[in-house]
């Protein structure tokens, strides 16, 4: 977890213990992400606007384009915008793959809930559709990234859409409630994320506790039963596994398979913030570029 995260963290834990999350919705403005020098200089980037809201969009300067595209949501909690590794970890990608990526600056909390993220998201899914052939296109996201983009291809199959290729996710934030009891034995191994804190994240994305089990919150309740070529990136020091392995149970009830690859040693969304050995990042990021290409 980055120092950014962590202290937005803390902030909202100290605001929900003085004076409630209700008034703490109100406190924050509106936090933007801001692309960094070096992927402007190795990459092309634009940004347009989609309902008041960043939408940026990163290509190669060469003119090996790929067709397909990347809809990219990044982590942060639900509270964050996109860290200096996120930026770096895109232009990887995008020099690796040839693939264009579109990365929408959705709504953070505890401004915002998942409400307002889906208003966004939903028409933006819809548009890009309209754009992008669902067999030229790929859906990633990393920890609430991760969440968020499962919750999307849920709201959509329910509402019979055409589905990505496939969704990948690194490290996805699958249930805000937390409640897998495998959890607490993990804690003791993650050096980035904490429960409890991440919990109070949960709840102001949340909009409240009523609300956490709404699959639009929190994915792992939603129906796979029309999903197709999910694939999870995980590490064993990762509080969020346990609930990646009770997805996928859930996914063979439901007839669809879901592929994890675990990392051992590896922790929360390492692939991005390159806090592992270095065997382990060159192979899950071998693996990843794989997937995506396949």
């Amino acid at each position: 977890m980055g120092i950014k995260l962590k202290i937005a963290i803390s902030i909202v834990l100290i605001i929900a213990i003085l004076t409630g999350l209700t008034v703490s919705y109100f406190l924050f403005s509106d936090i933007e992400s801001k692309e960094t020098k070096e992927i402007k200089k190795n990459c092309n980037v634009e940004i347009e606007r989609f309902m008041g809201r960043k939408i940026f969009i990163i290509r190669p300067k060469n003119e090996n384009i790929s067709q397909k595209k990347i809809l990219y949501f990044h982590g942060g909690s639900y509270i964050a915008e996109m860290s200096n590794n996120h930026w770096n970890f895109i232009e990887q990608l995008v020099l690796d793959t040839g693939m264009t990526v579109i990365i929408p600056d959705y709504p953070l909390a505890p401004k915002y809930t998942y409400k307002d993220v889906f208003k966004m998201v939903k028409p933006l899914y819809k548009e890009i559709l309209e754009e992008v052939k669902s067999n030229d296109l790929i859906l990633m996201g990393d920890s609430a990234g991760g969440g968020l983009s499962l919750a999307l291809i849920e709201e959509m199959a329910k509402e019979n859409y055409e589905l990505p290729e496939k969704t990948i996710l690194i490290s996805p934030w699958l249930d805000a409630k937390l409640e897998n009891p495998q959890i607490e034995k993990v804690q003791k191994l993650d050096k980035e994320l904490n429960k409890d804190t991440l919990k109070i994240a949960g709840i102001a994305y949340a909009g409240g506790e009523e609300n956490l089990n709404n699959f639009l919150v929190s994915p792992i309740e939603g129906n796979l039963s029309k999903l197709k070529n999910l694939i999870i990136f995980t590490g064993s020091n990762d509080i969020l596994t346990p609930d990646m392995y009770k997805l996928q149970e859930k996914g063979k009830k439901e007839n669809v398979e879901i592929k994890i690859n675990e990392y051992q040693g590896a922790g929360h969304i390492w692939l991005i913030t390159k806090k592992a050995e270095e065997s382990i990042i060159k192979k899950g990021y071998d693996d990843l570029l794989e997937e995506i290409k396949k």
